[in-house]
């Protein structure tokens, strides 16, 4: 690492998934600096209920910026009485076109009953086409994990997302099995 390079923080796993009516978000705790291949903290919690429990969060990236952008996206809830959809396109607009938010490093996941998101800085707002969406580091190998785990078994949304971080994590070095599962139903 040179002089004056930042040290980077690598990814995690965040996984969403529906099942039926219940809705599922699981995050691993996992914290790792990319300089010196560390792990800083294993128990952080990168999924959250926001606007009065009823929507769930979850990010991937810089903890500092995605803070910012739960504040940001709870605002947009505010202003849309709670309809994720507009306020995550809200939050993606100002996101791609604000010169200090531009510069965030985080993704994010939300859901509500009825759907799931990914929004990102690029001013993506993107919804599954089968109810599973996952972010980070992990994040293909908890998705595929878990359309395995909704197709061949009757685990509910919660089992599902936490067996599917379950198995990232032994496939990925960026993710752990500190798990948190936040559920809707």
């Amino acid at each position: 690492m040179s002089g004056n390079q930042i040290p980077q923080f690598v990814s995690t796993t965040v996984l969403a998934v529906r099942v039926g009516d219940k809705m599922a978000m699981a995050g691993d705790g996992q914290v790792t600096l990319e300089a010196n291949h560390t792990v800083l903290k294993a128990g952080a919690r990168k999924v959250r209920k926001i606007h009065k429990n009823q929507i769930i969060a979850g990010f991937a990236g810089s903890v500092g910026d995605a803070l910012t952008l739960f504040d940001k996206l709870e605002g947009h809830l505010e202003e849309t009485r709670g309809d994720l959809q507009r306020a995550a396109v809200e939050l993606a607009k100002e996101w791609r076109t604000d010169r200090n938010l531009r510069q965030l490093q985080a993704m994010l996941l939300c859901m509500d009953k009825s759907r799931i998101l990914l929004v990102s800085g690029t001013g993506e707002v993107i919804e599954p086409d089968d109810a599973i969406l996952a972010i980070g580091s992990g994040g293909p190998y908890a998705m595929a994990a878990a359309r395995a785990l909704v197709k061949f078994t009757d685990m509910d949304a919660a089992a599902v997302a936490r067996e599917a971080l379950r198995i990232a994590a032994s496939i990925c070095i960026y993710t752990n099995e500190n798990i948190v599962v936040e559920e809707l139903a």
